[in-house]
């Protein structure tokens, strides 16, 4: 309480806070407390996955808030820590700048077969494909999604975007629904998937939907690698009907040493590298501080995790 008898948000922040986080309680007029039964607000900061979180939770019975570091929640929703009870928010649309920039690297470097080459010890043959005036099909409408539709703007590509409503998305030429992700894969020359992962989105891109992709077309991954079959992924690589793959998240992962990915010369596979601690960092600050204070405020926080549509 102050003096004058307003309640003053307790925050505590878990397991390890980064330097800043005292300052941006401070100054949104909160306090930072210890783990406890006062605790309104808990600013979770663990490894990825949910691990430790439901003991912390726990011993915060009180806490109205959860802010959570990452984008995707399936973690946190498979371990079923999410409800209806608590806010939740997820870093959703914080990241979207680095991993859409990285997105837009690994398709030039896909279809510019550049995996190859930074292995080639011969000249080898003339290979690689313009992203100018190509149909790219994006699966996903959040931040990442709309991100790399500004930067693929000068490019001209003819973009068509997947989600599960029909709405508007800034920069699409065409929206669908998932319906149509089958008939939209024959088209497309490049498939970026930047969905979210849920029960209706896991292994979204299985042999058939494989099977379904045009020719020589370029499958990128930023979002999460259960969203793809790998073992399929593999045989379509292997056989030569999809052109390349250029992933930053796989089904196992880390990838493990030995995996057959290693070994196709049309496969490029960076370890989660699309938003590293050092791009995280200010991002999260900026999202967390923002969210301290309007919590303070009283007011909508941004990124609240939907628990029915898993993101």
């Amino acid at each position: 309480m102050t003096t004058d008898g307003r309640h003053v948000p307790a925050i505590s922040a878990a397991p390890d806070a980064p330097g800043w986080v005292p300052a941006a309680v401070r100054d949104a007029g909160a306090q930072l407390v210890p783990v406890g039964h006062e605790t309104d607000g808990l600013l979770w900061f663990g490894p990825l996955g949910a691990d430790g979180l439901a003991e912390v939770l726990a011993a915060a019975p009180s806490a109205r808030w959860v802010q959570l570091p990452w984008a995707g929640v399936d973690a946190y929703l498979d371990a079923g820590l999410i409800d209806d009870d608590t806010v939740w928010t997820s870093a959703k649309g914080a990241y979207a700048e680095p991993v859409a920039e990285h997105a837009l690297a690994l398709t030039l470097a896909a279809l510019r077969r550049l995996p190859e080459r930074a292995q080639a010890r011969t000249w080898g043959p003339e290979l690689g494909r313009s992203l100018y005036e190509a149909q790219v099909l994006v699966v996903g409408a959040g931040g990442i999604a709309r991100t790399f539709l500004e930067l693929l703007a000068p490019f001209r590509a003819r973009t068509v975007v997947v989600r599960r409503r029909p709405a508007p998305v800034p920069g699409a030429g065409r929206v669908v629904t998932a319906e149509h992700l089958r008939a939209e894969l024959a088209r497309a020359d490049v498939v970026v998937l930047a969905a979210a992962l849920t029960g209706s989105t896991r292994a979204l891109i299985g042999a058939t939907e494989l099977a379904a992709t045009k020719r020589g077309a370029v499958l990128v991954n930023i979002a999460r690698g259960a969203l793809v079959d790998t073992d399929a992924l593999v045989a379509a690589l292997a056989s030569g009907h999809l052109g390349a793959a250029a992933l930053d998240v796989t089904d196992p992962e880390p990838l493990p040493d030995g995996h057959p990915l290693w070994d196709l010369p049309t496969a490029l596979v960076t370890p989660h590298t699309a938003d590293t601690p050092e791009m995280v960092d200010p991002l999260l600050r900026r999202r967390v501080t923002e969210n301290l204070r309007r919590f303070v405020a009283g007011d909508d926080l941004t990124g609240v995790v939907d628990p029915v549509a898993g993101y």
